[in-house]
Order: C-alpha cells, then structure tokens, then sequence
C-alpha cells in the first residue's frame, strides 16, 4: 500500500494531475518480488490527462514483467517494462465540448464511423452541417479520419449534397414536399420546366392536362407517391437553369449560389479529426482503434519499455 500510495503521487506530480491515479501493485508477495528486483504485474487508471487540444477521459495500462534496476535498497533509479498493454478513452462529450467549441456534436454510428453534425452560416442563413467520419489508423503512430456523406440541411425545406460535377444534389425534404404538392401555383410552376417533369415521371400530355384544369392537376398531385417523387427529384441544376423556381419554392437564390460555391475538401476540414502519439512516446505502438458509445478507444502496446534512469 505504501509503494502504490507513492506511485500514485509521483504520477499526480508528473502529469500535473488535480485528482490522484489508481495504481494496483499485483503478486504477492510484494516483497520478495522487490527483493528480486521483478514485479510481475502493475495496473494504473489516469483520469482526466490533458492531451493537446483534448481531454482524455480515462487511460488505463498494465505493465508486465517489470525488471527494476539498480541495487537495494536506495539505489532503485528506473525499471523496463517487458511488455506494456493499455487503453485510452477519448470521449465524446469532451470531444464535444474542447474540439466542436458547441458547435460540432460527435457521436458513434457504428462500423467504426463517427457521426459529426454542426451549423454553418452560408449567404446569410444557418444550415446544419452532417457528415460521417470512418476512423483509420495511419501505420502505428497515428490516427485519421476520412470524411465523406457530407450535407447541408436548410431545416424542413431541402438538403444540399456537394460534391463534384453531377456529385451535387438538392432534394426536398418530405414536409416540404408535402406542403408544395397542396399548392397549385408552386407545383404548376415545378411542372412548367420539363426537366422537372421528366423526373416526376409525368407525360408532357399530363403536364399539359395538370396546367389546365384544377381538377387533373389535383388528381396528379393526389397520387399516394407523387410526394415521394418529389423528394427524390435532384433539383441542383434545374434550378440554377431557373432560379425564379427558387422563390417559388421558398428558397433564397443566393443561397443555392453559395452553396454550390462550396467544395468538400474544405467542408471536410471543418469536421476532421486527427492525432499522432508524441515524440516522448516512442516506444508505444497503436494496436487497435475502434468507436464505442461513449467515444474512441484505442489500445496501445508497448515491449521493453524502459522508465527513469
């Protein structure tokens, strides 16, 4: 008890830590393992690290096959590790807090993919930002994320994919939708444009009939998957071919503007996630990296480590 309750303090004063790690000194007898300079196995528990940029929430290690060096019973001055194993938590919600600044929210979905939701202000108006972000482990020093499923959300009217050329897409969303296809102007103007009616599957005989009569135009909008048709229709270029179709739909021109003005690269940066082991840490080596509930884990492993002198 004595020797753990001394390297527990040695740790708190070493990582500038405000609360005291656990440290488990395994085998017994402890003092015939010291006697032959060979602790057989060490756990430690560390909350809180600092780590850069971020907090970690928890890092455990368990040491084994500890050879101490020097002579008894002052002349201990260091150890070296046969073999390292530990796991470092870095979670969510201080994810949330220190990286996102309450601007990025973070969560597990699955798969070893992140989920990132944010908000961006374009041409005036916030959008909300989602992307998924698959973690990857880059050799055994580091870990990355590749960001790809990128939208911008303008809340219950469409959502904005980027991307390159063709890549790009603006769909309504179904409430949306639902509140056009009750509104004979809004949906005679969407029909007006054949390449909109194309899309919808509707005939030029029909649109001609729909533009007519109230009645034919009610029918074609009535049909149960009419509204489903219409959040599947890619509108992105039909609308920059015509934006006074924008208005009627209730959509600032120039946000559409600006929006395909965005390229996803820089859209990408805003929600990556990145970090590298220390130089100090030369000997630790990643193992394993996976996203669980709470946040991301990752295993680190270590062989003949040395400690002190």
């Amino acid at each position: 008890m004595y020797a753990e309750k001394k390297a527990q303090q040695k740790l708190q004063q070493a990582l500038h830590l405000e609360a005291q790690p656990q440290v488990d000194i395994r085998g017994f007898p402890f003092l015939t393992q010291v006697l032959t300079k060979r602790l057989r196995q060490v756990d430690v528990t560390v909350p809180d690290v600092a780590a850069d940029r971020v907090s970690l929430a928890k890092v455990r290690a368990s040491a084994r096959d500890i050879r101490l060096t020097g002579s008894l019973p002052a002349g201990i001055h260091g150890a070296v590790v046969g073999r390292l194993e530990g796991n470092v938590l870095l979670a969510f919600d201080d994810m949330n807090r220190e990286l996102g600044a309450s601007q990025v929210r973070f969560s597990d979905l699955g798969g070893n993919t992140i989920g990132a939701k944010g908000r961006l202000s374009v041409a005036g108006q916030d959008l909300v930002l989602r992307a998924r972000a698959r973690l990857r482990r880059d050799g055994d020093r580091a870990v990355s994320t590749a960001v790809d499923d990128m939208s911008l959300d303008l809340p219950r009217v469409a959502t904005y994919r980027p991307g390159p050329g063709e890549g790009r897409t603006l769909t309504l969303h179904p409430e949306a939708a639902e509140l056009l296809s009750r509104d004979a102007a809004r949906v005679k103007a969407l029909l007006s444009v054949p390449a909109i009616a194309a899309r919808l599957g509707v005939s030029e005989e029909d649109v001609a009939l729909a533009l007519r009569s109230e009645e034919r135009l009610h029918e074609l909008t009535g049909a149960p998957r009419f509204v489903e048709r219409l959040t599947k229709v890619n509108l992105v270029d039909v609308v920059l071919d015509n934006p006074w179709l924008l208005e009627r739909l209730g959509i600032d021109p120039q946000l559409i503007t600006a929006l395909t003005r965005l390229q996803p690269p820089a859209l990408a940066d805003r929600l990556a996630l990145s970090f590298r082991l220390p130089k100090q840490a030369d000997d630790l080596h990643l193992h394993a990296v996976t996203v669980q509930r709470d946040g991301i884990r990752v295993e680190l492993t270590a062989a003949g480590l040395p400690i002190g002198s």
